[in-house]
């Protein structure tokens, strides 16, 4: 962005105003970069949405960077990367014909297994309403949130050791129980 004498500082815009300042001014060297690995303009064009998007959700992302429009084009360049890789694994992962997916064998088919899963899924249930109130707090934060030890330390209050003590008491206990089942699932099914 080029600034004169006089104009504000950068330090003066907002972080939001900034980027918006920054994608309008370089928008053509930015699609540009990222069509260097696309194959239309259409995606070179959704790979900056992207980017933009991405820098949006990270206020001051662009605060202290030496060349804004150096960054921008890279990381477009690294997006149209990552978007060529993941359209490449999906072209191959989804490649073959219904007919084909017919002939892969499932790898269980014994009836009874959905009834050893629901069997697990209700002693993990009952093995977390057993924890503490924080300690479970920060499993399932953690476990079906997908929320950082960081970002559990700042919900909860408590210090990032704490999250780390809770989340593996929590493990352990789950595991320990979730054993025990094993145990008896394993003898129930030899005995048959």
């Amino acid at each position: 962005m080029p600034t004169q004498s006089g104009s504000v500082s950068l330090n003066d815009i907002d972080s939001n105003d900034l980027l918006n300042r920054a994608i309008e001014d370089y928008y053509e060297e930015i699609v540009a970069a990222a069509g260097r690995r696309s194959r239309s303009s259409a995606t070179a064009f959704d790979i900056v949405h992207d980017l933009y998007l991405k820098l949006a959700a990270q206020p001051g992302a662009l605060r202290d960077k030496r060349s804004i429009k150096a960054y921008l084009c890279r990381a477009a360049m690294n997006l149209g990367i990552d978007r060529f890789r993941r359209d490449r694994f999906e072209a191959r992962l989804f490649s073959g014909s219904d007919y084909e997916a017919c002939g892969v064998a499932a790898e269980d088919t014994a009836p009874d297994r959905g009834l050893e899963i629901e069997a697990r899924l209700a002693v993990l249930r009952e093995a977390i309403s057993e924890l503490p109130a924080r300690r479970r707090a920060a499993f399932v934060l953690h476990r079906l949130h997908q929320l950082s030890p960081d970002e559990i330390a700042v919900r909860l209050q408590i210090s990032r050791n704490m999250v780390d003590r809770h989340l593996r008491r929590a493990l352990a206990h789950c595991l320990e129980r979730l054993m025990s089942v094993e145990k008896e699932l394993s003898v129930w099914s030899w005995s048959r």
